[in-house]
C-alpha cells in the first residue's frame, strides 16, 4: 500500500513541477489558464459556448481546449465562436494533466491569447488533484445534481477558486435549493465566489470572462482554505494529492461530458477546430 501512495505522490509532485514551470511561463507571455471542472452533463460546454461569443464580440483574444475520452462533439460546438479551438482526445485518461496539456499548446496556442479556457474532461475526482498551471480553478455544478454535491466531492469544491451553477432557467422546476447548495459550498470552502448562470437564458454571462480577465490583469483570485500556507503565492493545488469518491454516482471510468443545452447562435465565422490524441 505504502508503494503505491509513494508513487501517486511522486507523479503528482512531478505534475506540480510541470505546471509550476507552465504557470510562469504563460504568465510571462500574457495569457491566463481557466481550468473549467464538473460532472458529465453539468453545461459546461453550453456556458462555455456562450463566454467565447462575447469574448470574440468584446475584442478579446482567447481559445478553448477541451478534453473527452472521445468523439469531437465539443470542439465542434465550441468552434462555431470563431475563436481558436482544439480537441484532445485522451483515449480513457480520467483527467488532463500539466505536461499533456503543455504539448498540446505548443505551436498552436495564438501568441495573443489573453485567456485559455481549458474544458476538462468531465469528472469530479480524478482533475482535482491535478494542477495544470493555471491562473483559475473554476468548478461548475447544475440545479440538476442536488444540493450536497459539494460535500460529495469536498475536493473539488474546496480547491475552487470560483463556483458556478448552471441552468438556472430550470431551478424552479427541479427545486434547486439555493440557500442550502451555498451554505454546502461555504462549509467546503469559505468565502469563495457563487455565481448562477443560464447559457440558455442569458444569466450570469461575462461573468466567467470578466473574473478570468481580472486573474489575468494581476488580480488576486481567492485563496481557499485546503490551500493555504502551501505557498507563497496563493497556488492552490499543491499536495492536496487525495482522491474523492462521492457517493458512486459518478464512474470514475466513465467521463464523457454529455453536455446536452440548446445550440448556440452561429456568429457565421469558420475557424476550424484542430483535435488530437493524448
Amino acid at each position: 500500500m505504502c508503494r503505491v501512495v509513494d508513487l501517486r505522490q511522486a507523479v503528482l509532485a512531478k505534475n506540480d513541477g510541470v505546471a509550476h514551470a507552465l504557470r510562469a511561463e504563460l504568465t510571462a507571455r500574457g495569457t491566463a489558464v481557466v481550468n473549467l471542472l464538473s460532472s458529465p452533463g453539468s453545461g459546461k460546454t453550453a456556458l462555455l459556448e456562450r463566454e467565447l461569443l462575447l469574448a470574440r464580440e468584446r475584442g478579446v483574444p482567447v481559445a478553448a481546449l477541451t478534453a473527452d475520452l472521445a468523439t469531437e462533439n465539443d470542439a465542434v460546438r465550441l468552434s462555431r465562436s470563431g475563436v481558436p479551438v482544439k480537441q484532445v482526445l485522451t483515449d480513457g485518461l480520467c483527467h488532463l494533466e500539466a505536461g499533456m496539456l503543455g504539448r498540446h499548446l505548443d505551436g498552436w496556442l495564438p501568441g495573443d491569447t489573453r485567456i485559455l479556457f481549458v474544458e476538462n474532461v468531465g469528472n469530479l475526482v480524478c482533475p482535482a488533484s491535478y494542477d495544470l498551471g493555471e491562473s483559475l480553478r473554476v468548478v461548475l455544478a447544475s440545479v440538476t445534481e442536488g444540493e450536497d454535491k459539494p460535500l460529495k466531492y469536498p475536493t473539488a469544491f474546496g480547491l475552487a477558486q470560483l463556483v458556478v451553477v448552471t441552468k438556472t432557467d430550470i431551478a424552479e422546476a427541479v427545486g434547486f435549493d439555493e440557500a442550502s447548495f451555498r451554505a454546502n459550498v461555504q462549509r467546503v470552502n469559505p468565502g469563495v465566489e457563487v455565481v448562477l448562470t443560464s447559457a440558455h437564458a442569458g444569466e450570469g454571462l461575462g461573468v466567467l470572462l470578466e473574473r478570468a480577465l481580472a486573474v489575468g490583469a494581476g488580480g488576486t483570485p481567492h485563496t481557499p482554505v485546503m490551500a493555504r500556507g502551501q505557498n507563497g503565492h496563493g497556488h492552490l493545488h499543491g499536495h492536496l494529492h487525495g482522491h474523492d469518491h462521492g457517493d458512486g454516482d459518478q464512474d470514475e471510468h466513465e467521463h464523457g461530458d454529455g453536455d446536452a443545452e440548446g445550440d448556440g447562435p452561429d456568429p457565421g465565422h469558420d475557424h476550424p477546430h484542430t483535435m488530437v490524441r493524448t
